[in-house]
């Protein structure tokens, strides 16, 4: 069965051009306008996939509404902001909403199918790895490639795909320096460098939600990460 991804995009054109670019590489697509109609669909099924558009109609801050919601249903449904604003503060804010990738719209069909596809290999390389890599276990961390969970201490820490990629990157190979394009490269993926600091910072926060001495994550500076928490 072919990969669900929804499009939440108000402009009827852009979400068709959209819709018909991914439905020739063969995923199933569904359109929709507004948050309210997109949250009352998901609440009945999940896609596979969302691209979501920042400002819809004169909702200027549904896409980050929505995005919030999604991911508060499910933490490892990949998100994917396609849209027009381009500041800082919004990709920032996209970020630690939880969204995977944030897109601006003057990005090529091809760029961002191949982006989308990348995700989607993402996924699919996390949940059927090989066997004897099933778990991770790094002293408090545990990784389980298999269901896609993240334990630290025994609890649950909620990752986005992205996320829970750039840890087992790192998790994989102690005390080793991954440096941004290796973390791109691992994770089959195209991001600049901003994006992968505002992931590395999201990851962090998250992990000091549970455990305020948290350092596992060590910044190499000028260089990458490297992970540290080895007892």
């Amino acid at each position: 069965m072919p990969h669900h991804i929804a499009i939440v995009e108000d402009e009827v054109s852009i979400a068709a051009n959209y819709r018909d670019t991914l439905q020739r590489r063969g995923f199933r697509v569904s359109l929709f306008r507004d948050r309210a109609t997109a949250s009352e669909a998901f609440a009945r099924q999940l896609p596979d996939l969302a691209i979501i558009d920042v400002g819809l109609g004169d909702d200027i801050e549904g896409g980050f509404e929505l995005c919030r919601d999604l991911r508060s249903r499910c933490p490892e449904l990949p998100i994917v902001f396609l849209t027009a604003r381009d500041s800082e503060l919004d990709i920032i804010c996209g970020l630690r909403l939880g969204a995977d990738d944030y897109l601006t719209k003057d990005i090529s069909q091809a760029h961002m199918l191949a982006r989308i596809v990348a995700l989607f290999r993402r996924v699919q390389a996390l949940r059927s790895p090989v066997l004897e890599e099933h778990v991770i276990q790094r002293g408090p961390l545990s990784l389980n490639l298999e269901r896609m969970t993240c334990l630290w201490q025994s609890l649950q820490v909620e990752l986005t795909v992205t996320e829970f990629w750039i840890v087992h990157a790192l998790a994989r190979h102690p005390g080793h320096v991954k440096n941004r394009q290796q973390l791109m490269e691992s994770a089959n993926v195209v991001l600049d460098d901003n994006t992968i600091t505002s992931h590395i910072k999201r990851i962090r926060r998250k992990f000091q939600a549970i455990d305020e001495g948290f350092c596992a994550i060590e910044t190499a500076y000028g260089v990458g990460y490297r992970w540290t928490g080895t007892e």
